[in-house]
């Protein structure tokens, strides 16, 4: 019984270090209006399984999200950001050029 406490607390290091999340961050970018919006994403997003950090830019209609890639991925994180209404995507939008769409009307 002696060894095999010593043995569990020898291991217990190597527990710990794997048990470490694997942090990944993605920006995703959806339409920011106001701050409204900023807190229905944290108030639903925030406490997706995995998710362990929010920030957002307004500015740039830009949601940085710091994850463990161990328990989500960019696909579900997207997913819950459609559920809420508001679809993001990894890719930057374009600005919308309005004088170009008024000259071929």
């Amino acid at each position: 019984m002696k060894k095999f406490l010593i043995l569990l607390l020898a291991l217990l290091p190597l527990v710990a270090i794997q048990a470490k999340p694997n942090k990944q961050t993605v920006v995703l970018y959806c339409d920011l209006h106001c701050q409204g919006c900023c807190d229905k994403i944290m108030k639903n997003i925030a406490f997706e399984k995995g998710v362990k950090d929010i920030q957002f830019d307004m500015e740039q209609q830009a949601v940085t999200v710091t994850y463990d890639a161990d328990k989500t991925d960019v696909p579900t994180l997207q997913k819950a950001f459609a559920k809420i209404g508001k679809p993001a995507t990894t890719r930057k939008p374009e600005p919308a050029d309005h004088d170009h769409d008024h000259e071929h009307q």
